[in-house]
């Protein structure tokens, strides 16, 4: 197994135990800050695997298939996480998996054209803003900026981000979504 795809399975198994984590924290305490620092070594493990795979040449579509399916698991655990203890809403968590899903139905729609739905600009971005607004969430900081913590705000901006993101998806790949016309 490659390093780029050994990363993606750590970045899998880490996800059980910053869940575990993250359910078993209270602000600020030694386990949200373990919790925290289990999450972000998992998120750095997404940015190392694809820069390593691209560096190295070693690119391959098992590894493509597991560095997604990594992120996402990673990302849907820790909020799912976040919304059982309150650290996060639930229109938070079903905004951002819920894009999750539509890109990954999109890209299995642009498979079977035999097209390819490749990362933009507002994708990497929204995963680095999500990773640092789930980060933010877990550790639970208080301090309030007008109606709601520093986190919550945060949260916030990740949601737009993702949806903005979708947003560039859809417009790219409008083409194969629409029928085309037989001749």
């Amino acid at each position: 197994m490659s390093i780029p795809n050994l990363l993606a399975v750590v970045r899998l198994l880490l996800t059980p135990v910053a869940m575990a984590l993250i359910l078993n924290s209270e602000p600020m305490d030694t386990v949200a800050i373990v919790a925290a620092v289990v999450f972000v070594v998992a998120a750095l493990t997404d940015l190392l695997d694809g820069y390593l795979a691209r560096r190295w040449r070693i690119t391959t579509t098992v590894g493509a298939f597991l560095d997604t399916v990594a992120d996402k698991v990673l990302v849907a655990g820790a909020l799912l996480a976040l919304v059982e203890i309150g650290a996060t809403s639930a229109w938070v968590a079903f905004m951002i998996i819920g894009r999750e899903i539509a890109i990954t139905g999109l890209r299995s729609v642009a498979a079977l054209d035999q097209s390819t739905v490749p990362p933009s600009i507002w994708g990497k971005s929204k995963a680095v803003v999500q990773f640092v607004a789930i980060t933010m969430a877990i550790l639970r900081i208080d301090v309030a900026v007008g109606p709601w913590r520093v986190d919550q705000w945060a949260m916030a901006v990740a949601v737009v981000v993702t949806l903005l993101s979708a947003g560039d998806y859809f417009a790219k790949f409008r083409q194969i979504l629409t029928p085309r016309a037989k001749g």
